[in-house]
């Protein structure tokens, strides 16, 4: 079938939402990415970029849902810009109860003749009416449990199979439910230029509404408004943060002072909140594999007005190659993972995840966490985190981590909210998205056995 070319933004939600959708199968691009980046370059105002960020984000998480209830209605092949419009629609068809049924069809045939021909509106046209009059299927029709709860939660089945192992069906059926939740905005007060009732005062005169935390006491939750548009974004009082990503800088707890070592830390998010717990007194080395992404760790910490920080552009992996032994107080490893605890945010990564890219990833987290032990000085601090919520990138690390490196050992947690080190074993906490409402996310401390001199 031909398809016509389109203009990505013409002031029509849908045409531009139906275009993210592609792009993020065609190119596994990220669709937070995609759906910023078309914002912000056509200026897309509050209205349309909320509709449109519901029915991108929205989507995607549903795909396998809706997959499900296409597939009775449909015959043959059809094209894959064809198929997400399909999607598209009956997203809004069965999910948004403010957008009438007839709407969405008939949005969805204006669009097919727009990119295809009459043929494929017609096409479009009677599978969607066929739903609107004969409804979707159920499904517990679908005899399997593990099959049953993949399909009504939009996760590919390994993944469910693989967390119901480690969890329990009914802690896992939480988790992928929150899952397709959107995201609360959050954001970090920089306590280095404000307090927190300062920047609630603050984001209220610009009519902003937001609340303080019930977990981490720097944390503000937006409930109107977009944080990157404040002033007080602009003016460095506040860090788009997500609330559980504020864990490793608490856990490590730098003081004023101190030498510290942040090795994969673009794009800043942990490496400027531990300049702030420092007072912006010390030095902290921030590296990254990546030399484009230190720009954004500079670019933070100007706009913060936090001065000790300075980056590198180094492989964790052989960071110990280049950096003194034994030169740091303390070192933070938020190491690269699978980024399981990130689907609300992300969720075209249920789809592009395989499991065999997980059992790879340990292995690189244990070699930078092998060099953090070289460069961290007796005595020192070591905090290993990750934004997913598998076991074995989790615990499975830490564990093989402390076989290999007797002269570390595991430490109680500390300087974090009660109802959070209650959760704690080990020296490990893992937090899921169901638990408050943030991203999942895992943190373990260590030290280095001796005294520094």
């Amino acid at each position: 079938m031909s398809k016509k070319k389109v203009q990505i933004w013409d002031g029509n939600v849908r045409d531009a939402a139906l275009t993210i959708l592609l792009t993020v199968d065609k190119s596994q691009a990220y669709s937070n990415l995609l759906l910023h980046q078309t914002i912000e370059k056509y200026k897309i105002d509050a209205k349309d970029r909320s509709l449109l960020t519901e029915i991108t984000y929205g989507t995607l998480q549903h795909k396998m849902t809706l997959d499900y209830y296409l597939e009775p209605f449909i015959r043959g092949k059809v094209d894959l810009w064809v198929r997400w419009l399909l999607r598209m629609s009956l997203y809004q068809m069965e999910y948004l109860s403010r957008i009438p049924a007839h709407a969405a069809v008939n949005e969805a045939v204006e669009i097919a003749k727009r990119r295809g021909h009459k043929g494929i509106a017609s096409m479009v046209n009677g599978i969607l009416r066929s739903i609107l009059r004969e409804g979707v299927r159920s499904i517990d029709l679908i005899e399997d449990d593990h099959e049953r709860l993949a399909i009504a939660t939009s996760h590919p089945q390994w993944l469910v199979d693989r967390w119901v192992d480690s969890y329990g069906y009914e802690h896992t059926k939480a988790m992928l439910e929150e899952n397709n939740v959107p995201p609360l905005q959050t954001v970090r007060v920089n306590t280095t230029k404000a307090t927190v009732e300062n920047v609630l005062a603050t984001l209220e005169r610009e009519g902003v509404k937001a609340v303080r935390s019930e977990i981490m006491p720097e944390c503000l939750h937006l409930q109107t408004g977009q944080a990157a548009r404040t002033a007080a974004f602009k003016h460095g009082l506040i860090t788009i943060q997500d609330e559980s990503s504020m864990l490793p800088a608490n856990v490590l707890n730098p003081e004023p002072g101190m030498k510290v070592l942040d090795m994969c830390a673009a794009p800043g998010g942990k490496t400027t909140h531990m300049a702030e717990k420092m007072q912006n007194e010390g030095s902290i080395l921030a590296m990254d594999l990546h030399p484009k992404k230190l720009d954004l760790i500079d670019e933070n910490t100007a706009r913060l007005g936090l001065d000790i920080v300075q980056t590198a552009p180094l492989d964790g992996r052989k960071a110990a190659d280049f950096l003194a032994k034994e030169s740091f107080d303390a070192v933070l490893v938020d190491a690269p993972c699978s980024g399981l605890g990130v689907m609300r945010r992300k969720p075209d990564i249920k789809y592009t995840k395989r499991e065999e890219d997980l059992e790879s990833l340990q292995t690189i987290q244990l070699a930078i966490l092998g060099n953090a032990v070289q460069v961290l000085k007796p005595g020192g601090r070591l905090v290993y985190s990750t934004c997913t919520v598998d076991k074995r990138e989790n615990e499975g690390t830490v564990e093989a981590f402390l076989a290999a490196h007797p002269e570390m050992e595991a430490q109680e947690l500390t300087n974090l909210p009660e109802k959070l080190l209650a959760k704690q074993h080990s020296g490990m906490l893992q937090v899921f998205p169901q638990d408050f409402g943030s991203d999942g996310f895992f943190v373990a401390a260590f030290r280095k056995k001796g005294e520094n001199n």
